[in-house]
């Protein structure tokens, strides 16, 4: 199972509940303060999760002045593509996922290994090239998409003890049936994604997978169940702080033609302003 805390220091215990526990929400002041390269990276997740998008790149260059290990490296450079993404920026995401990759696929063989205690070299490539395929999808490359979800399922464990690599694969895979008009597809991915978490600690990995689901059964001409999913979503964003997650979601519900989402979603995207993030102009590379 993916969970980062290498060993009973309460520090690592707090950042990893807020990064892939039960409180995604942590102020910034209940935060540990960063000792090492993994507490930074910890500290990153947090942050971007909240779109407090400056801290956590500060929090990522500092992860890099910390390290020299080339598995945090690389995770550090798939959660900068990640960040990205968030806000639009596919076409720039693909360089940091570039490098994840490359820090991550040299020597050594792809074939399964078992999930640790920490964050490994398959959690980087599976890491790296779900991102990839992401930022594939978002420059409208369905078939590149599709082949690097492939390759990155072929680095997973076939247990699904690696929850969270497992269940950004099934984000991935729902969101490229999405753009290829397959919302039968989708909904069983973004579904498995759902169940997954549901088993997992993450508190926002369930928010997104549930997140996902509304957007597949929307998809799938089932929209008054949408609305009711995408209602509790917006919800649990809001008690978490997520405000990423709470714009999409707001989009989402726009789409459905919910007569307050329009101008949450406005709200949101000048709190993200706020936050340090940049939405990519339509149009813009």
């Amino acid at each position: 199972m993916f969970a980062p805390v290498p060993t009973v220091d309460v520090r690592y215990e707090v950042l990893a509940m807020g990064a892939f526990g039960a409180r995604p929400g942590l102020a910034a002041a209940e935060l540990p303060a960063a000792e090492d390269a993994l507490s930074s990276w910890l500290r990153a997740v947090i942050l971007g999760g909240q779109g407090r998008y400056a801290a956590a790149r500060a929090e990522l260059s500092a992860m890099r002045r910390r390290t020299a290990d080339p598995v945090l490296l690389s995770l550090a450079a798939s959660t900068e593509g990640s960040l990205l993404r968030q806000l639009g920026w596919h076409a720039a995401a693909s360089g940091p996922d570039g490098r994840a990759a490359a820090l991550a696929l040299p020597g050594g063989d792809l074939a399964f290994a078992p999930a640790g205690s920490a964050p490994d070299r398959v959690d980087a490539i599976c890491d790296a090239l779900t991102g990839l395929a992401a930022d594939a999808l978002g420059a409208g490359r369905l078939a590149l998409a599709r082949r690097l979800l492939d390759r990155s399922r072929a680095a997973l464990d076939p247990d699904g003890l690696r929850w969270r690599a497992w269940i950004r694969w099934h984000w991935v895979s729902a969101e490229t049936a999405l753009a290829s008009g397959a919302a039968r597809e989708a909904l069983p991915h973004a579904r498995d994604a759902l169940a997954l978490a549901e088993a997992a600690p993450s508190v926002r990995h369930r928010v997104k997978s549930r997140l996902l689901v509304a957007a597949a059964t929307a998809a799938s001409g089932d929209v008054e169940h949408a609305r009711v999913l995408a209602d509790t979503v917006a919800a649990e964003c809001r008690e978490h702080d997520l405000l990423p997650l709470r714009w999409a979601c707001a989009m989402l519900r726009s789409g459905l033609s919910d007569p307050g989402a329009a101008g949450e979603a406005a709200a949101c995207a000048a709190g993200i302003a706020r936050r340090g993030g940049r939405f990519r102009p339509p149009g813009a590379a």
